[in-house]
């Protein structure tokens, strides 16, 4: 089977986590800015898109070359044999970039990127003027860093984000890589109870509920390259029904959604119910200094509003005061709250254990982590003659 060359793009700050999902997939990878770069066969694209949880994309790496004039984009683009990529009628859309490079003008380097694959199927199909591109999407991207070129052919379609379990949202909504990655990043276990207590639509307590069950997060979703001609349809199909025999669905989780707003807790709730969650998770209308609990050893994890707007920085600080002052008695919780205030810390009137630098979109936060006493280790056994 063919092999490829593949990237799984990420925001900054969370590219470990993408190479630690891949490497506990079986993917040996390499991790660099922004992205976890690895090589596979086709069955290995579908594994990789419909697992990763905290990716943004899986794309192939279709040609790589130095080129400091149009004339060199332009002849190594068209020596690409594309007509094993691309059929006659490929919608081809060519998206670019261009970083500390000679070729510094983006919409030109598209154009000559488009122009010099358009050269060479119109010679390998016989097809002179205007291919029709009516056929399915390959999307590309022509990147230039420092005049090393990388043309990508994106596998994924909508991004790995995009589950199709979110019907409706609120006014920030997190997105669901980055919701997955605020709970790998804790010490949770699928058998320790799990608490937000800003839930909003829900998105982090159904990423837990989807760690929990050991779901893949793709399973529900189509992807670009069920599309291509050369993708073999059975691969898919074996892979999500491997994925599905993974699935635990009988586990209990205790993974609570609390809001202070009635409406986002319906949002939250049929949200779930679209996730096929609606049993894992229970939502309720709750004032955050309410929270009151004798479990022990559970995680509390929080992305609360960060006060960007003007007029809103008083009522912030007044919430991360009550976070302070309600989670303090819970000595065994782990308490991981997201926030671009960097002043965090000073209103909670704690200092953190540990913080951890994430992108939110192009906003900077950090994940202020203020980890819990440890369980007891169970008694160890003694052998009969001891």
């Amino acid at each position: 089977m063919k092999q490829f060359k593949l990237i799984a793009t990420v925001a900054s700050g969370m590219e470990a986590l993408v190479g630690k999902e891949l490497r506990d997939l079986g993917i040996e990878c390499q991790v660099e800015n922004g992205k976890a770069i690895f090589h596979g066969d086709m069955e290995t694209i579908a594994t990789a898109n419909l697992w990763l949880r905290t990716a943004d994309r899986v794309k192939i790496v279709v040609g790589e070359f130095k080129a400091v004039t149009f004339e060199e984009l332009f002849e190594q683009t068209k020596a690409i044999p594309w007509e094993d990529i691309l059929p006659m009628d490929a919608e081809f859309p060519v998206a670019g970039k261009s970083i500390k490079s000679t070729l510094f003008s983006v919409s030109d380097c598209q154009a000559i990127t488009k122009k010099a694959i358009v050269s060479r199927l119109s010679d390998v199909y016989h097809r002179y003027g205007r291919l029709p591109e009516t056929g399915a999407l390959f999307a590309l991207e022509v990147a230039l860093l420092k005049d090393q070129v990388t043309i990508t052919l994106d596998t994924t379609g909508p991004s790995l984000f995009k589950r199709g379990y979110r019907i409706d949202k609120g006014g920030a909504p997190l997105k669901e890589n980055m919701a997955a990655a605020l709970v790998l990043l804790t010490n949770w276990r699928k058998d320790r109870p799990f608490y937000d207590p800003v839930c909003g639509s829900g998105t982090i307590c159904i990423e837990a509920a989807l760690i929990g069950h050991n779901i893949a997060p793709g399973f529900n979703r189509e992807f670009a390259f069920e599309a291509w001609e050369w993708f073999d349809k059975d691969l898919l199909d074996k892979v999500r029904n491997e994925a599905e025999e993974k699935a635990d669905y009988d586990i209990e989780l205790d993974i609570l959604g609390t809001d202070y707003d009635p409406r986002m807790i319906k949002i939250a709730q049929a949200n779930a119910e679209e996730a096929g969650l609606a049993d894992s998770i229970v939502f309720k209308q709750l004032q955050l200094s309410d929270f009151k609990t004798e479990k022990e050893y559970g995680v509390i994890v929080a992305n609360p509003p960060y006060g960007e707007r003007l007029g809103e920085e008083e009522s912030v600080h007044k919430l991360y005061r009550e976070m302070g002052e309600t989670y303090r008695p819970l000595k065994t919780w782990s308490k991981y709250i997201l926030t671009s205030d960097l002043a965090f810390e000073t209103f909670y009137k704690a200092k953190a254990t540990k913080k951890r630098k994430l992108y939110n979109g192009s906003l900077r936060t950090d994940l202020f982590q203020y980890w819990g006493t440890r369980p007891p280790r169970p008694p160890r056994e003694t052998s009969a003659d001891q």
